[in-house]
């Protein structure tokens, strides 16, 4: 099979992996910067080109992009959708993943373990939110924060008003969460593919730290999930409509807790710590899902 991978930088750890995994099973493989690419979107014959050229068809897409671009991404993304090129990850479901309200909205329709979230607009109504997600201490998260970034605990009611209504002034969107502290510091990456969690990590906050992404030093080893926590990871990214996602759970008193549901999930933390070839694992899904007996790309078959 011929496949793209977008991802604005060929030699980041997942991206290159994910190259060399599809090379290694005898597939033909090009790395696509979404923000290179430019499209003529018209009814007969739409089409993407970089630098003066068409893109060739694809039979597969591998989208690999960064929040910083989900909206010029996802519409590449689309255009691929529309040309016949089949997707790991669907752009709408990418899309609804990155909104991290929304998200957390259909999860919660579908009565899967979320952390007590509330959302307002007016500086008036930030003493009854606080009270909505049990008061300090409490985490005040911007919706468009990544890895562990724009994440803050507030230990007092004061410091939690006070960081609120700051945010509020920068006309910023921000959630506020309960803080589970019997998590300790910890989360559980589940990495789904298809209808299988292929792969787990518990990953543990630096000390004196309550962000746990590896990003931020903390440290990652294999852990063994429950049946309640297998099954809500699956269906967390059944919910998305992700083929691939990386599912983080915190541990609570009431089960399991889905914090975010990733559809761009890192390789390298989590096959270092289990051993596992994802990469490959998501190569073979592709391969099971995408025949090439039914590829429109000439010479494949």
């Amino acid at each position: 099979m011929q496949i793209a991978i977008m991802s604005r930088n060929r030699n980041l750890y997942s991206t290159s992996r994910l190259k060399e995994a599809a090379e290694a099973r005898g597939h033909e493989v090009k790395i696509i910067d979404p923000l290179k690419c430019y499209m003529n979107i018209n009814m007969n014959a739409p089409s993407i080109h970089v630098r003066g050229e068409e893109l060739p068809k694809f039979d597969a897409v591998i989208p690999r992009i960064g929040a910083s671009v989900t909206f010029y991404g996802t519409a590449v993304l689309r255009q691929f959708e529309m040309m016949g090129t089949h997707p790991l990850n669907e752009s709408v479901a990418i899309t609804r993943s990155r909104d991290k309200l929304r998200s957390l909205q259909l999860l919660s329709r579908k009565s899967i373990g979320l952390p007590v979230t509330g959302f307002a607009n007016q500086p008036a109504d930030v003493p009854d939110l606080l009270d909505m997600v049990g008061g300090a201490p409490c985490v005040i998260k911007l919706l468009e924060g990544t890895q562990g970034i724009g994440v803050v605990l507030a230990e007092t009611r004061k410091a939690a008003e006070s960081v609120i209504e700051a945010f509020m002034g920068l006309k910023a969107n921000i959630m506020v969460q309960e803080y589970i502290a019997e998590a300790g510091g910890a989360d559980i990456r589940c990495f789904v593919i298809g209808d299988r969690v292929i792969a787990a990590m518990k990953r543990q906050a630096l000390p004196g730290e309550f962000r746990s992404n590896l990003h931020r030093g903390g440290s990652a080893s294999i852990v063994k999930l429950t049946p309640e926590e297998r099954s809500t990871a699956l269906r967390a990214a059944k919910t998305m409509g992700l083929n691939v996602a990386g599912v983080d759970i915190l541990r609570s008193k009431h089960g399991p807790l889905v914090m975010e549901v990733n559809s761009s999930p890192g390789l390298e933390g989590i096959e270092k710590a289990t051993g596992i070839d994802v990469a490959e694992k998501i190569i073979q899904f592709i391969e099971k899902n995408v025949k090439p007996t039914s590829s429109k790309t000439k010479g494949v078959g």
